[in-house]
């Protein structure tokens, strides 16, 4: 499936310019600004282009800035999903960003990832960007692996696996987040610390929430430090449920979202290859795995990490904070899994991590902290999505009803990942089957009375 041909699009595109100031823009577009709405950052060039200086890879940051801007800017329709964008940028190279290679696997990357129709086009700059000097690296070990890191759980736990397993030379790429061990090395060794572009917003003009385009952002930084490093390698730190959870088990008309999946990694690995003719290949070690299983090896170690201090919750510190400390919600989706995965693994964590500390509770309410003041209607409606997303990716096991998804599921991914069909099948049959008896588990755990297992009975496949 293609996002082309998954819903009709806006019937007229939205018409974005990324261009310069003082450029004229075209008849009608939305104009964002170089240097203003969308700005490089000088230290993340800095811990970017450390040995090198590429006015493609610039351009492809800039390209990256101006997807969000879109993305982020127009919202989606009342009825359908897709949108249709008609985009122009400034870039260094325009006859190499128009050839029809290019061109056409930056498009179909965007369309894959997003479910909207997109049309991009170039002009050319008039004042390039201005080289800035590398930083000086002292580098002990050669690089090996590069792996986006959120210092999340499960950033956290591949690290450690990976780092086990290669006796050194990964290189952490941080995705929004300085990372916990930056403290620990020297300014001097550090890399890829800041995301280089930033994309300068007001809280009016964010009206869309979906946000797909951080896939793309990602996948583009990623794939960048790998030039640059250079590797041949990257790793995805996404276990089974993150990966393929949002595919298998999409929520209403949305498009499925493939920010994590090998299909859209293989997309991603043709824009470089058409671009620079060396294109990275995205590994996925624990695709096959769930989260539970991942931390649960990861904990193995001879030095395992730490847990404590990572963050799985979607909710906004403003709303988790409670006598001055913030929190995590503790039954959001993210938290959610979290939670069971941590069971599974058999790792120790306080209550007190959470404002729901008692999962166990008989009413949603009398399951937060004493003395919490901030229960609305949103949080309930996340309880119980996080609640029936993971009860209905449970419920995937041995169904019949949902046999032709799985198989769809398992198809695509077992291509991407070049497994035979048979095999990506069975693959993905045993990961269901052991998410839903963590699932289970993780229910008893709870007790009958808790408010999460009489959600999770709602379901009619209990």
């Amino acid at each position: 499936m293609t996002a082309k041909f998954y819903h009709a699009a806006d019937a007229v595109p939205h018409r974005v310019d990324a261009i310069e100031m003082d450029e004229a823009p075209r008849e009608g577009a939305r104009v964002a600004t170089l240097g203003q709405t969308i700005t490089l950052s000088i230290e993340g060039l800095k811990d970017f282009f450390f040995a090198d200086w590429r006015r493609d890879l610039i351009d492809l940051l800039v390209i990256a800035a101006a997807v969000e801007y879109c993305d982020l800017s127009v919202r989606r329709p009342a009825w359908g999903w897709a949108r249709s964008f008609d985009l122009l940028v400034a870039v260094h190279d325009e006859e190499k960003w128009s050839s029809p290679p290019v061109r056409s696997a930056l498009e179909e990357a965007l369309a894959f990832l997003t479910g909207d129709r997109w049309t991009v086009s170039f002009t050319t700059r008039r004042d390039p960007v201005v080289k800035i000097t590398p930083r000086r690296l002292e580098l002990d070990t050669p690089d090996k692996v590069i792996m986006p890191y959120s210092d999340g759980l499960d950033s956290r736990a591949v690290a450690a696996i990976v780092e086990d397993q290669e006796k050194g030379g990964l290189v952490r790429v941080r995705l929004g987040s300085k990372g916990v061990d930056s403290t620990k090395v020297p300014r001097k060794k550090r890399r890829f610390a800041i995301v280089p572009f930033d994309v300068r917003l007001g809280k009016r003009q964010r009206v869309e929430s979906s946000a797909r385009s951080r896939g793309f952002k990602f996948a583009v930084i990623t794939g960048i430090a790998a030039q640059l490093a250079p590797v041949d390698r990257i790793v995805v730190t996404e276990s089974g449920q993150g990966a393929l959870g949002p595919i298998l088990v999409s929520s209403g008309q949305s498009y499925p979202d493939y920010r994590v999946h090998p299909a859209f990694t293989r997309r991603i690995e043709r824009l470089f290859q058409a671009l620079t003719d060396k294109a990275p290949t995205y590994e996925y070690p624990r695709i096959w795995n769930t989260k539970g299983e991942t931390l649960a090896l990861a904990s193995a170690l001879a030095t395992p990490p730490t847990w404590h201090d990572t963050r799985s919750c979607w909710q906004d510190s403003r709303r988790v904070s409670f006598d001055g400390e913030r929190r995590q919600c503790g039954v959001c989706a993210a938290c959610m899994l979290r939670r069971m995965s941590i069971h599974r693994a058999g790792i120790e964590e306080p209550a007190s991590r959470y404002i729901w500390e008692n999962l166990g509770a008989a009413e949603l309410e009398d399951g937060a902290v004493a003395g919490f003041s901030g229960m609305s209607p949103a949080f309930r409606d996340y309880a119980l999505a996080g609640i029936l997303h993971l009860d209905h990716l449970a419920a995937l096991s041995g169904s019949e009803l949902h046999q032709r998804t799985v198989r769809r599921v398992a198809r695509e991914t077992a291509e991407a990942l070049g497994m035979e069909m048979a095999e990506g099948e069975s693959a993905l049959t045993g990961l269901l089957e052991r998410h839903r008896a963590e699932w289970l588990d993780f229910l008893t755990s709870l007790g009958n009375r808790s408010f999460v297992a009489r959600v999770a009975r709602v379901s009619p496949w209990h």
